[in-house]
């Protein structure tokens, strides 16, 4: 009930009227709220001074998106519009495999950022061998640039699984600090991560020695259906579950700090990131682990 709400239950019993197996309804105030991250975004990017060729491109299709809200679809967008590669690599994208760091590379590819993908590879305990699978794939088909960096994040891994804290917080932290650390050793002046939360006037912020993060998908108040809908015609592989292996495996022995997992969930689905189905999935899959 925290998430559904009435007019979930309709949604869901007007699905098994129509024999569909899926649908998808957005409301009135779904559009007012994206219109309204949309605007921030692009005021927040027109204050930012800068003649790089992706940003410049990013402005255009935000632009694009405010005028055809209710009807704007990627694939036909990038069909009718082909921009201009930088000559020099403008971003260094957070690559992980999944769908949202896949689709912030598929865009700033379309966008001619030049990018070249970053994954940082702790092990497979959080980096799982089929999300190497999709990275190959993926930068092959784009004919991106792709570089693995080895880290260690044994402290992390032993203290979360001693029950210390929850990983996802600490393990984000060291991977940016990563990443930021790799632009900058570069001359890189741009990192993107695949954040979906941070929109409207934090969707690019400045960090050390000049670089600047662009939550690229938050900038374009991206929902998941939007998302899946550009990254399917990669053909990658999808995940069932939340999370990598760490964390179910901090789930199982520590069914108390799920509790952080569901706030996360919660709030990309306030922000209209998740879908209402999607969300309930998600949550449901912590319960199925087995001790």
């Amino acid at each position: 009930s925290a998430i559904i709400g009435k007019g979930g239950w309709v949604v869901g019993k007007l699905r098994e009227k129509l024999k569909i197996n899926s649908i998808h309804v957005e409301s009135y105030g779904d559009y007012l709220t994206k219109e309204y991250k949309l605007k921030l975004s692009k005021k927040t990017l027109n204050k930012f001074n800068s003649d790089l060729t992706g940003i410049q491109n990013l402005k255009k299709i935000l632009s694009s998106k405010l005028e055809n809200i209710y009807s704007f679809d990627y694939n036909s967008y990038f069909e009718s519009n082909v921009f201009k590669e930088s000559e020099k690599t403008e971003a260094v994208v957070a690559l992980s495999g999944g769908v949202d760091s896949s689709f912030s590379l598929i865009l700033a590819k379309y966008l001619g950022f030049n990018p070249t993908a970053v994954t940082i590879d702790p092990g497979t305990i959080i980096l799982p061998n089929q999300y190497k699978r999709n990275i190959k794939k993926l930068t092959d088909q784009l004919n991106a640039g792709h570089e693995y960096i080895k880290a260690d994040y044994s402290e992390i891994i032993r203290e979360s699984l001693n029950g210390r804290f929850h990983p996802c917080g600490r393990c984000s932290k060291h991977t940016e600090e990563l990443i930021n650390q790799y632009a900058i050793n570069n001359d890189i002046p741009i990192v993107i991560f695949g954040d979906m939360l941070s929109t409207g006037t934090q969707c690019i912020t400045p960090q050390e020695k000049g670089l600047y993060r662009l939550n690229l998908p938050a900038s374009l108040a991206v929902g998941k259906q939007e998302n899946k809908s550009l990254t399917q015609q990669f053909d990658l592989q999808s995940f069932s579950g939340f999370g990598c292996p760490l964390l179910y495996e901090v789930h199982r022995k520590y069914p108390y700090l799920k509790k952080y997992s569901i706030q996360r969930i919660l709030r990309e689905t306030r922000s209209s990131a998740l879908e209402v189905g999607e969300a309930l999935d998600l949550i449901w899959s912590f319960y199925n682990t087995k001790d």
